[in-house]
């Protein structure tokens, strides 16, 4: 087969065999260069997708195991959040129990203190109020903090209720033992009284500052108060005597005792035995000479005696 080409301007033709040997060869060489390259590009674009395809699924690996590792770390979290809870929990059932405790007690010790209800209420929440002017946020669920800081909140209540109502008890109770009450012997009779009266030894008138209790020589002579012994020995006129101050300025003499039975420096108990009545010092006979000084002055014992044949 041959190929004629003719040209434009000179007019000149060319011929051409295809199946010349160089021709067929010119041939096969294009059509490998082209089939080559064809090849190579294909080679070339199917080595870039295999590329890009490996790195996406690296990339794909390493966001699974970043996800299991953060999948993993919620559920830790989660576990320990809950065990919190628990243990929120646990404590918040703690305080009511212990608040329930409180309130039981401070009902008791208001009972036993002879106080009105109504002053040391345990049953109820500690009065409170306000302006009320601004609206204020609207409620919420309640959370397990909001629990805790609330029942924090009735336990401070009633631990400083229950520190006034012991300090008052306390107080009353002190007093009550401090304060000058009853007669210094369980047996006897009062032979003279509190102001004046004429003097047993020379018959003048004179300002008896005591009340004289008469009864048998041994009897035991108690405290009337609490109180620090001040005078323990014996004093012109007054014999075997035994001086307490009760405080408040409050202070008992207890006179003619036939035997002491507390020092100076010592601290007595209401009711306590300190002395044996006998007849020492100025005396007819056995008594107590029995005297109540108010800052220093005596003053009538009869009312701090009490009623007493």
């Amino acid at each position: 087969m041959n190929v004629i080409f003719v040209g434009r301007q000179s007019g000149r033709v060319k011929q051409f065999d295809l199946r010349h040997p160089v021709v067929v060869a010119v041939a096969l060489a294009v059509v490998l260069v082209v089939v080559g390259g064809a090849f190579s590009v294909g080679m070339s674009l199917g080595s870039r997708q295999g590329n890009d395809g490996v790195n996406r699924m690296g990339q794909l690996g390493r966001w699974s195991t970043a996800i299991l590792q953060q999948q993993a770390q919620i559920e830790q979290v989660r576990r320990t959040f809950q065990e919190k809870v628990n243990a929120l929990a646990m404590q918040v059932g703690q305080m009511d129990a212990s608040v329930i405790r409180l309130d039981a007690l401070g009902r008791r010790l208001t009972h036993m203190a002879n106080i009105d209800d109504g002053e040391f209420n345990f049953g109820a929440p500690p009065p409170q109020g306000g302006e009320g002017d601004s609206p204020g946020q609207p409620a919420e669920i309640p959370s397990l903090s909001a629990m805790v800081d609330r029942i924090q909140g009735e336990l401070a209540s009633r631990e400083q209720q229950l520190g006034v109502l012991e300090n008052l008890i306390m107080t009353r109770e002190l007093n009550k033992q401090v304060y000058p009450a009853g007669s210094p012997v369980k047996t006897g009779w009062i032979s003279s009284y509190f102001g004046d009266r004429s003097d047993p030894f020379t018959g003048f008138t004179e300002f008896h500052k005591g009340l004289d209790i008469a009864a048998p020589e041994g009897t035991h002579v108690d405290a009337v108060g609490a109180g620090l012994v001040t005078w323990a020995g014996p004093r012109s006129g007054y014999g075997n005597m035994v001086e307490i101050n009760h405080g408040n300025g409050l202070a008992t003499r207890y006179c003619h005792n036939e035997k002491l039975l507390v020092r100076v420096g010592d601290l007595v108990h209401k009711g306590e035995e300190i002395a044996l009545l006998g007849s020492t010092g100025r005396s007819t006979g056995p008594h107590l000479h029995f005297e109540v000084l108010k800052n220093g002055a005596a003053v009538n014992p009869l009312p701090y005696v009490g009623a007493m044949r």
